[in-house]
């Protein structure tokens, strides 16, 4: 499946941070980011980058400067600027308590002790936290989203309402462990979710059309015929309580 989405789409290049900024500020940037996408299209999380940019905010004694107030006034168009001002903050004291304010030295551990350490801010769950660990600390972790479960559930890889967890651990047991392997992984998923496997298929054209799929992917028969072909056929299935069933993904 990768194969076939590379050969269609290219490398993706990510994570989309400015080119120009020093690497600290290039690792902040993709952590705030990770933050801002939460619930909201990248172009409105762009927007808001571009705010911080301006302000000349995106260092951490620059963010953890400004009121919370402030941060929302900047970070409006990400949508729920409220909370995710909260967040931001929340995290900055993060970096403040456990590297004395250095994002390089705070991501700079092994990615399980990071993950642990993420998991543990106010705001911040599994898909967030494996964003930083992957893009900003360069650390092997298979990033999941919405867009990976529902192209899995689609291909009848994984249940519908299989757990974040469990589509992870299939990823990581049948992927090879090699970050820039990852990095690009969920880079072509969120390629082909934006522009094809979108919540009514567009499966004309997908680079993955030639892969036994059920567009719907939510339906009881047709996803049990079609999980039980990906099983007959080398397929992975993850159930919704997290077990598998042994193949190839």
């Amino acid at each position: 499946m990768y194969d076939a989405m590379r050969a269609h789409f290219g490398p993706q290049d990510w994570w989309p941070a400015s080119r120009t900024l020093p690497r600290a500020e290039r690792k902040l940037e993709v952590c705030v980011g990770a933050i801002l996408t939460q619930n909201t299209n990248w172009r409105n999380v762009e927007k808001a980058l571009g705010n911080l940019l301006d302000a000349g905010c995106m260092r951490i004694a620059a963010l953890a400067g400004l009121t919370e107030a402030r941060l929302a006034e900047l970070i409006r168009p990400a949508g729920y600027f409220n909370v995710k001002a909260r967040r931001l903050k929340r995290f900055l004291e993060a970096v403040a308590d456990g590297a004395g304010g250095d994002i390089e030295a705070f991501l700079d551990r092994p990615a399980a002790r990071l993950r642990e350490a993420l998991l543990a801010i106010h705001g911040i769950g599994p898909e967030t936290a494996d964003s930083m660990i992957l893009y900003a600390a360069g650390r092997c972790t298979f990033v999941v989203d919405a867009y990976t479960r529902r192209i899995f559930a689609r291909h009848g890889l994984v249940e519908p309402g299989a757990n974040y967890d469990a589509v992870k651990a299939l990823c990581e047991l049948r992927v090879p462990a090699r970050t820039a392997l990852y990095n690009d992984y969920h880079a072509q998923l969120v390629a082909v979710g934006k522009t094809y496997c979108r919540p009514t298929a567009r499966c004309e054209g997908c680079p993955l059309a030639a892969f036994p799929h059920d567009r719907r992917g939510d339906r009881g028969p047709a996803f049990r015929r079609r999980a039980a072909r990906a099983g007959r056929s080398g397929g992975s299935v993850v159930r919704d309580d997290g077990s598998s069933r042994d193949g190839r993904a």
